[in-house]
């Protein structure tokens, strides 16, 4: 593995999903799936997450819309506040979610919503503590 990609891939991802996130992720990784965590880390985060060709506000909108299409809650929870805090707007979620209703069925708009409204709260709740 790459040390210097891995290192900017923790980076970038600390910055976009939060770096308690991404702390309680490492420190409760084990030998089973800490390789999936260096994978991710690096690959994802490091070497597409850290390329110039899109800004991160465009990245999050992407994987919003592909989270959303592959029905991965989970994920898509996490860069809805991702998405956040690369300066995507609660109107700007509205818009790509209206997209994705149309292009990938209403019910996986519609689970969307119900998703993004649920973490968007989260937030909410998490930033009046």
């Amino acid at each position: 593995m790459n040390d210097d990609l891995f290192e900017r891939g923790l980076e970038i991802r600390k910055a976009v999903i939060g770096a308690e996130f991404v702390d309680k992720a490492m420190a409760t990784a084990d030998d089973f799936n800490m390789p999936m965590q260096r994978l991710t880390t690096e690959y994802c985060w490091g070497a597409v997450w850290g390329r110039e060709g899109l800004p991160r506000k465009v990245r999050s909108m992407l994987n919003l819309a592909m989270l959303s299409a592959l029905n991965r809650p989970h994920e898509f929870k996490t860069h809805v506040g991702g998405a956040l805090r690369n300066g995507v707007t609660r109107e700007e979620i509205r818009e790509v979610l209206l997209q994705v209703a149309i292009y990938c069925g209403i019910p996986a708009g519609v689970e969307a919503f119900r998703l993004a409204k649920e973490a968007i709260a989260e937030i909410e709740r998490h930033e009046k503590t």
